[in-house]
C-alpha cells in the first residue's frame, strides 16, 4: 500500500499545472520555468506494494521514485563533456553528416558546444570520484565469483507471474542456448547477432561487454499462417539488407548484398534475380521492395525498421578468463520495441522539431513511465533494468531510463535510432552469439583506414576521456599512435580486434570492482562508467562556444555505423 501511495503522490506532483517546483529542486534550478515536462505520459498500471514476505520486488524502487528527477538532461551522456583541447575529437563517432532518412546532421556539435542552460553543469559526479581506496575491497576470487553469478534468471522468475505489471517480461532462456542459425532454443524466436562493438564506451577495455538479440514481428515468421523457419530467415536476410548494407551496396537495381543461405523455393521469391528459384542463395540483388511470406504486404524502406521489431540488449561485467570476456552477471538488461511507424513526412517533421528544440535549449520529452516503458517521437519504446545494491536486477527509474534514451533519439550516426544491426558481421557468421574473437578491424565504409585505428588517431587515446592508461601505454608513444602495433589487428594482420580493445586481467578485475562500488552506492544518476580514478579531460561546467576543433582541422563529417567487411577478405 505504501508503494501505491508514493506512486500516486509522485504522479500528482509530476502532472500538476502551474509553476510549482519539482521535488527537492530549488527554484533557481527548476527547469519548468524554461521547458516542458520531461515525460508526456503516465503509468498505465499500479504495481502492488512490496510483498509482505520481503521477497525481491524488481519494480519497487522505480515506483517509489516515479516523478523524482535530479538531472533533467540525463539524455546528455558524460562523454559529451569531454575536453577536446582542440586536438582530441571523439564526437565524430555520434555527431556526423546528413544521411537520409536520418536528418539529424549534427556534425556542427563537433565545432561548438551547444548545451541547454541546465546541461551546462556536468552532473555526472562519478567522473570526478577517486575510487582508489575501493579497488582493494575485494579479492580477485571474490570479484570473479560475483561476476559469474546469474542475476538474469531471478529477474525472469520475479516478473513471470506479476498480474500488476504490463512492461517487458524477460522471455529469453539463456541457459538453453542457441541453435546453429543463432535462434534461441527455447522457441522464443529471439535471434543472437554478432557485431563489431561500437567505438569507445562499449569496448571491454573501458569496462563493459554486451550482447544483442533481435526478434521479428509474428507475421514475418509465418507462411500461410503457419510458423516457417524458411520465411523467418528470408525476412531476417531482407531486414539485414535494408539496415546493414550501407551505401557501398548500391541503390535500386544495382543493389547487391551478401546474406546467409536462403531457400527461394520455400518462399517462392527470386531474391538474387537470376530467373530461377534455388534452394540456397547468398545474395540479394536489387533492393527488395517488400518482405516475403505472410509479411509480403509490408513494404521495405532503406535504413528503417518495420513496426513491432524488438531488441534485447544486456550489458555485462568482464570475465578475463573467457575469450569473449562476457561475464554471466548483467549490469543492465535493455529492451526496445518499435511501437509506431513513421512515414517519410512524419519522420522529417520529427527531425525538424528535434533540431528546433535543441536550438531553443528545450529539455527532452518522452511518453510513458518505467512501468510500461518510455517512448520517443521516432516510435521506439525502451525499458531497462539495472542492479540494485545487492546485485539483483531492478526496473530502472525514470531518470535512469532517460539516460538510455539519450543515444536512441536524435543522434546523427544512428540507423533508425539504433546502433547494432548496422554493424553486424554479414551473412551466416553474423547470426550467432556475440564474439569479437576472430574479427578484424575493418574500416567504416568510404574510409580506407581501419575503424579502431582511426579512432585512436582522432581521439588521441582509447576512450572518450583519454583516461585509459593501459591503451595509452600499449599503443601510443609521445601522444601519437604506434601504427605498426595497431595495424596487427587490421585485415591481413596476425591479431583480431581483441588485441586492441580487451583489457589485461588486472585492469578487467579493477574495472569490475570500480563499477561494483557504483552499484553498492546506487549512484547511477551520477554516472555509470567504470573508472579507476578521477577524470581530468572533462568539463565540470560548460560555456557554450567554440571547441577549437575547427581551427585545428579536427572536424570530421564521415562518421558512420556501416562497415566495409569486404576488407576482411584480404586476410
Amino acid at each position: 500500500m505504501k508503494s501505491i501511495l508514493i506512486f500516486l503522490s509522485s504522479l500528482a506532483m509530476f502532472i500538476a499545472a502551474g509553476s510549482a517546483s519539482f521535488p527537492n529542486e530549488p527554484d533557481d534550478e527548476n527547469p519548468r520555468k524554461r521547458a516542458h515536462l520531461t515525460v508526456r505520459g503516465v503509468a498505465e498500471t499500479k504495481p502492488a506494494a512490496h510483498p509482505k514476505d520481503d521477497t525481491f520486488d524488481p519494480l519497487e524502487h522505480a515506483v517509489a521514485t516515479f516523478g523524482k528527477m535530479t538531472n533533467y538532461e540525463a539524455t546528455v551522456p558524460p562523454q559529451c563533456y569531454t575536453k577536446t583541447a582542440g586536438t582530441a575529437n571523439p564526437c565524430y563517432t555520434c555527431h556526423t553528416g546528413y544521411r537520409a532518412p536520418n536528418e539529424m546532421s549534427d556534425w556542427e556539435l563537433q565545432e561548438e558546444y551547444a548545451f541547454s542552460d541546465f546541461a551546462m553543469t556536468n552532473r555526472w559526479f562519478n567522473l570526478f570520484k577517486d575510487r582508489g581506496d575501493f579497488l582493494s575491497n575485494t579479492t580477485d576470487e571474490e570479484i570473479l565469483s560475483y561476476v559469474r553469478e546469474d542475476n538474469y534468471t531471478p529477474l525472469k522468475k520475479a516478473l513471470a507471474d506479476r498480474d500488476d505489471y504490463q512492461g517487458y517480461r524477460p522471455d529469453l532462456d539463456l541457459a538453453q542456448g542457441f541453435d546453429e542459425d543463432g535462434f534461441a532454443n527455447d522457441g522464443s524466436h529471439w535471434r543472437a547477432l554478432r557485431y563489431k562493438p561500437f567505438l569507445g564506451t562499449f569496448w571491454p577495455t573501458n569496462g563493459s561487454t554486451d550482447d544483442v538479440f533481435i526478434r521479428l514481428p509474428e507475421k514475418f515468421r509465418t507462411l500461410n499462417g503457419k510458423p516457417s523457419r524458411a520465411a523467418e530467415k528470408a525476412n531476417f536476410a531482407i531486414l539485414e539488407a535494408v539496415i546493414a548494407a550501407g551505401p557501398k551496396a548500391g541503390r535500386g537495381a544495382k543493389f547487391r548484398f551478401t546474406v546467409e543461405p536462403i531457400d527461394e523455393t520455400a518462399i517462392a521469391v527470386d531474391l538474387n534475380k537470376d530467373g530461377e528459384l534455388t534452394a540456397e542463395v547468398t545474395d540479394i540483388v536489387g533492393f527488395p521492395k517488400t518482405y516475403v511470406a505472410d509479411a509480403a504486404d509490408e513494404k521495405t524502406r532503406q535504413y528503417v525498421y518495420p513496426k513491432y521489431i524488438e531488441f534485447l540488449h544486456s550489458v555485462r561485467y568482464l570475465d578475463p578468463e573467457k575469450p569473449d570476456m562476457i561475464a554471466t552477471r548483467m549490469k543492465e538488461l535493455r529492451y526496445s520495441r518499435k511501437i509506431r511507424y513513421l512515414d517519410s513526412w512524419a519522420m522529417s517533421y520529427v527531425y525538424e522539431r528535434e533540431y528546433n528544440e535543441k536550438e531553443e535549449g528545450t529539455l527532452p520529452q518522452f511518453y510513458g513511465s518505467p512501468m510500461v516503458g518510455i517512448s520517443n517521437d521516432f516510435g521506439w519504446m525502451l525499458q531497462g533494468f539495472i542492479e540494485d545494491a545487492k546485485g539483483r536486477l531492478r526496473l530502472q527509474t525514470q531518470e535512469e531510463h532517460q539516460f538510455c534514451m539519450g543515444c536512441h533519439s536524435a543522434v546523427g550516426a544512428t540507423v533508425d535510432q539504433t546502433f547494432t544491426l548496422a554493424r553486424k558481421v554479414p551473412g551466416r557468421d553474423g547470426w550467432r552469439y556475440q564474439d569479437p574473437v576472430g574479427m578484424s578491424d575493418v574500416p567504416q565504409q568510404g574510409n580506407p583506414k581501419p575503424e579502431i585505428a582511426l579512432y585512436f588517431e582522432r581521439v588521441g587515446g582509447g576512450d572518450e576521456f583519454r583516461a585509459n592508461q593501459e591503451v595509452l601505454e600499449r599503443f601510443f608513444e609521445d601522444g601519437k599512435p604506434r601504427e605498426t602495433d595497431i595495424a596487427r589487428a587490421a585485415p591481413g594482420g596476425d591479431k583480431d580486434i581483441t588485441w586492441l580493445i580487451a583489457p589485461s586481467r588486472e585492469r578487467a578485475l579493477n574495472l569490475n570492482r570500480a563499477y561494483l562500488e557504483i552499484v553498492k552506492e546506487q549512484s547511477f544518476k551520477h554516472g555509470r562508467d567504470a573508472l579507476l580514478g578521477p577524470i581530468d579531460n572533462v568539463h565540470q561546467r560548460i560555456e557554450n562556444g567554440n571547441t577549437d576543433l575547427s581551427e585545428t582541422g579536427k572536424v570530421f563529417k564521415d562518421g558512420m555505423l556501416w562497415l566495409d567487411w569486404s576488407a576482411a577478405k584480404k586476410k
